[in-house]
C-alpha cells in the first residue's frame, strides 16, 4: 500500500484552499460543499513520508466515501468536473488494488460518523508540497474532491467511486 490511513472517523469534505506563499511547508484549506458551504477543515502538511492531511470535516453525509487529488486547481460547481482527473503525473491507472496503480492522488477512502463528522490524519506517500513532478503546489494548483460513494481501490479511472459532492483548491499564494 502507497499510503497510510492513520484515526477512525467519519465524514465527506469539498476543499478550498487558502493562499500560501511559494515554498510554505503548510497548507490551511477550508472544506465546502456544492452550494459553497464550509462543512469543515483541513491542513496539508510536508512530512518526512510524504504529506499529511488532518481532516476536520462536519455537516456530510454520514457513509464511506472515496477521497482524491485532483489534477486541475479549479472547483466550479455543482459538478467539480473542472478539477479534471486524479493528479496522476506517473501516469498509472487507478487504485491501490490495480497492479498498474495507483495514481498519486488515490487516498483511503473516509467514513463519516452518523452525525456527520469526521477527524482523521491521512499520509498522502506519493506527492509533496516541495518542487517536483508530484507536487501539489504547482501552477495552476490541484484539488481535493471527496465523492458519493466508496472507491473500490481497482477500477480505472475512478474506483467507481461517483459524483464529486466536495471540492476544494490546493494552491500556493499569489
Amino acid at each position: 500500500m502507497r499510503y497510510t490511513a492513520l484515526a477512525a472517523g467519519g465524514s465527506l469534505l469539498l476543499l478550498t484552499t487558502l493562499a500560501l506563499a511559494q515554498g510554505a511547508k503548510s497548507v490551511h484549506v477550508e472544506l465546502k460543499d456544492p452550494k459553497g458551504q464550509q462543512v469543515g477543515t483541513a491542513t496539508l502538511t510536508q512530512g518526512s513520508k510524504g504529506v499529511v492531511i488532518m481532516l476536520e470535516i462536519s455537516k456530510l453525509p454520514p457513509g464511506t466515501h472515496a477521497f482524491h487529488i485532483h489534477e486541475h486547481g479549479h472547483c466550479d460547481g455543482p459538478d467539480f468536473k473542472s478539477c479534471g482527473g486524479h493528479f496522476n503525473p506517473f501516469g498509472k491507472q487507478h487504485g491501490t488494488k490495480n497492479p498498474k496503480g495507483p495514481h498519486a492522488g488515490d487516498l483511503p477512502n473516509i467514513v463519516v460518523g452518523s452525525d456527520g463528522t469526521l477527524k482523521q490524519k491521512i499520509v498522502a506517500s506519493l506527492v509533496t508540497l516541495e518542487s517536483g513532478k508530484n507536487a501539489l503546489l504547482r501552477e495552476g494548483g490541484t484539488a481535493l474532491v471527496i465523492h458519493a460513494a466508496a472507491d473500490d481501490y481497482k477500477t480505472d479511472p475512478a474506483g467507481n467511486a461517483g459524483a464529486r459532492i466536495a471540492c476544494g483548491l490546493i494552491t500556493k499564494g499569489e
